[in-house]
């Protein structure tokens, strides 16, 4: 985001140490499934705050009850100081939500998108283009104001509709897979624009399938699963708490990788992650001599190492060993608890 142009801070100023979201026991089930079991979260205002979880773990149904989306069934949240049953309008007077996917008209300019929100909010009509402009050059579209969004690229795309989102400043900016479909440059411009609406005070609480995304930016993560939190911490804390001893191999045939993993397993007793690319594989070893003696039982077997590191486990690592769960099958969680 362009610095010279900063987006206001339209939300009620609070003590440093007030909390933007406070939930306790937080439920809601669908039938026999409880989706959202017994949640408890606090996200202190202005910090970028991650939710990851496997398929089905949750988060899209925690994201829609403090949305006031959906009702909970038990448990109690504040959402900017306001209560989320008995004080719903409040709620979503001081939030903002944006999804997966652009809810732009593409037949309109970017600044005549942004112009048409504003007056629904209630802006007069020099307000509304100042406040769309004003929005095009925080967020580097005032080029590109008077062109149809659907000649937008993908990053484009994703920028104004997340500035959509901010017509009149959230005090919680709700993001759900903000860079999912965008190329690694795209994808780092959105980053830079989520950390500076955080500096605004701005509180972010999003919810990723890319787990460097969730390292990068976010000051705690949250992780999910069938309904229960199960972690939190920073990214930091998370790793330590699962250890430091983790091998990583990558093999010269992928034919092998059966085998390799099978013979890791079985002197390790740990379940071995695979790379979803490659013939890669990780595991927690423990010690650096027992890491050497596997890599030894490796070559006596016959199967061939291109190459190999000892070291802290990444945070798809951290995931995988407190849910028993890839990475990459969260993808499509969200999809199905929307559809619940």
């Amino acid at each position: 985001m362009n610095q010279s142009a900063p987006i206001e801070d339209v939300s009620t100023a609070k003590p440093n140490g007030f909390l933007a979201i406070s939930a306790r026991g937080l439920k809601r089930h669908f039938g026999a499934v409880r989706a959202v079991d017994g949640i408890d979260l606090d996200v202190p205002r202005g910090m970028i705050f991650a939710i990851l979880g496997p398929n089905g773990a949750g988060k899209t149904t925690l994201i829609r009850m403090l949305a006031t989306l959906l009702r909970p069934d038990g448990g109690s949240a504040r959402v900017m100081g306001h209560d989320l049953i008995a004080e719903p309008q409040a709620v979503r007077g001081s939030i903002a939500m944006t999804g997966q996917f652009a809810s732009l008209d593409e037949d309109l300019t970017a600044r005549e998108n942004l112009i048409l929100l504003a007056r629904l909010w209630g802006f007069r009509g020099r307000e509304a283009k100042a406040r769309a402009d004003e929005l095009l050059d925080a967020f580097e579209l005032a080029d590109a104001a008077r062109r149809q969004v659907k000649n937008f690229s993908g990053g484009m795309r994703r920028r104004l509709d997340i500035a959509a989102s901010l017509i009149v400043t959230p005090g919680v900016l709700f993001l759900d897979e903000p860079t999912t479909g965008l190329d690694p440059k795209a994808r780092q411009g959105v980053w830079r624009m989520i950390r500076d609406l955080a500096k605004t005070g701005v509180t972010v609480l999003l919810t990723t399938q890319y787990l460097e995304e969730a390292d990068q930016l976010a000051a705690r993560i949250a992780v999910i699963d069938q309904g229960r939190k199960i972690a939190e911490g920073t990214s930091r804390e998370l790793k330590a708490e699962i250890g430091s001893g983790f091998l990583h191999v990558a093999l010269a045939e992928a034919s092998e990788i059966d085998r390799a993993a099978t013979l890791l397993e079985e002197r390790f007793g740990n379940t071995v992650q695979r790379s979803a690319e490659g013939a890669q594989l990780s595991v927690m070893a423990g010690t650096a001599r027992q890491a050497n003696e596997a890599l030894s039982a490796l070559m006596a077997a016959g199967i061939e190492i291109s190459d190999f590191s000892m070291g802290s486990p990444s945070l798809d690592e951290v995931f995988f060993a407190l849910t028993g769960t890839p990475a990459d099958s969260a993808e499509q969680g969200e999809q199905k608890e929307a559809a619940q």
